[in-house]
């Protein structure tokens, strides 16, 4: 399917610069899927729940305050990147060279990842577990930042919904799998056997968490290798920039801020995406963690429940790049936007003896199917939502400054990228019950739709809105 795409753009060296930039999606999504949603994030939740039973806790009670402390580390996480993602986009752009700056934060996606394996449970330590996530982390979204400002250079305006359909889709793929490698080669279940019946590879002990941490240093090296195409055939373009500075590049950015509303258009779907991507996220981070706490599911059910939802997302995100093209992002967006507020109203509504308010009878698997069929919507919506999210970009922002321009996409969803776990943290405390925690995700999704009303969907420099 991907070839389709790259077939109908002439040249070489354009098919391999195409390819090499979905490389980058391939290699970098397993820090979303294996480390923030389904290993990782369920991990730390378990054994920093079990210190806090430990202390006395009951089991309801410990499992909010863990889910808590994730949501705070991630809110210090998302108000670094939010603070430096447009000053780095400046200067990115008035330098011309984006590359050495993936370098610097490949490395920093790579270190953050390894240092994970060092969150045994024995001496567990919470903040040093947020550090090192932390680091891999805003690694991964501020290498996200250059690389996608390449999109709006890949092909003609008609074809990017394609080509970032299509990235988005290989990198989904890539997740699922990266992380059917970890059941059948590493993580464990019950019986001390990964899914594939053999003991964890390399003499991993499931007794102290080895099989689990190993998910660290995989996505490190998976990462490492899966970059050097991307690496090989994506060049900064000749002549880009401008070459005048930081300071230069800095009050260039000033003048952007400050202008913004002068731009209607842009100024609404930087607010709009803000809130709606702040909810998807929530949703990505909190969802091993919630299947873990309310529905006591194991990790290597979660992972099952990964590649389904992973599944999902590559077919109807490639699905949702032609419709990009077709009909252009401002339509996918919006459908996607109104399923994930209902499949949000599906999860707060399920716990062990109910779905959707109704209760059922006690061992019924209904609400275990019913979180499978929620991961496959937010599997399906949510990787179409980002794909039409970053090509609706580059028809908003200014082409001579793209790298900015996802800078500020960046702090716009950072900025408010710790109100989503902040909200939930929150709502989990003062309720005590983690399903009551994620009901601020509901209000998000609604106000990213409300504010979209006023995006043309050509921006500001369009003839109109033809979505």
């Amino acid at each position: 399917m991907a070839n389709t795409v790259v077939d109908e753009i002439a040249g070489a060296p354009k098919r391999r610069r195409i390819w090499g930039w979905w490389f980058f999606d391939w290699a970098s999504q397993p820090y979303n899927t294996l480390m923030l949603t389904f290993i990782f994030g369920p991990y730390f939740a378990k054994v920093a729940s079990a210190q806090f039973m430990a202390e006395g806790l009951t089991r309801e009670a410990a499992n909010a305050q863990a889910q808590a402390l994730w949501g705070y580390g991630l809110t210090v996480a998302g108000l670094t990147i939010a603070l430096l993602a447009p000053v780095l986009g400046a200067i990115a752009d008035s330098s011309g060279r984006r590359m050495p700056w993936i370098w610097a934060f490949s490395l920093a996606y790579v270190l953050g990842a390894a240092g994970t394996w060092y969150t045994a449970p024995e001496g567990f330590s919470a903040v040093w577990a947020l550090v090192f996530f932390g680091i891999g982390f805003i690694g991964m979204e501020f290498a996200t930042i250059f690389t996608n400002s390449y999109l709006p250079e890949l092909g003609r305006k008609s074809q990017l919904g394609r080509i970032s359909g299509s990235g988005w889709a290989f990198g989904y793929l890539g997740g699922v799998i990266a992380l059917a490698i970890m059941l059948l080669a590493f993580q464990a279940g019950d019986e001390g056997r990964t899914m594939a019946g053999i003991p964890p590879v390399f003499g991993l002990d499931p007794a102290t968490g080895e099989d689990t941490r190993a998910v660290g240093p995989f996505t490190a090296i998976w990462y490492a290798v899966f970059m050097v195409p991307f690496f090989l055939w994506v060049r900064d373009t000749p002549g880009s920039g401008h070459g005048n500075g930081a300071r230069r590049a800095l009050r260039d950015l000033g003048r952007t801020i400050t202008g913004l509303p002068r731009h209607p258009s842009l100024l609404a779907y930087l607010g709009s995406s803000m809130f709606y991507r702040d909810a998807l996220n929530g949703m990505y981070t909190f969802g091993g963690i919630y299947a873990a706490g309310v529905l006591e599911w194991s990790i290597m059910e979660i992972c099952i429940f990964g590649i389904i939802a992973a599944i999902s997302g590559a077919f109807f995100t490639w699905v949702g790049g032609y419709a990009d093209s077709a009909f252009g992002p401002k339509p996918v967006i919006v459908v996607c936007c109104l399923t994930l507020m209902g499949t949000a109203v599906l999860i707060v509504t399920l716990s062990p003896t109910s779905v959707l308010g109704v209760s059922v009878a006690e061992g019924s698997a209904l609400p275990d199917i019913m979180f499978y069929v929620a991961g496959i919507l937010i599997g399906a919506a949510g990787g179409s939502l980002q794909s039409a999210s970053r090509n609706m970009l580059t028809r908003q922002g200014n082409p001579a400054r793209m790298t900015e321009a996802f800078g500020l996409y960046a702090l716009s969803g950072k900025a408010t990228t710790f109100v989503a776990p902040a909200l939930i943290a929150v709502a989990t405390d003062l309720s005590g019950n983690q399903r009551l925690g994620v009901t601020p995700l509901i209000g998000l999704f609604a106000l990213g739709l409300i504010l979209l009303i006023w995006v043309r969907a050509e921006g500001d420099h369009g003839e109109g809105d033809h979505a």
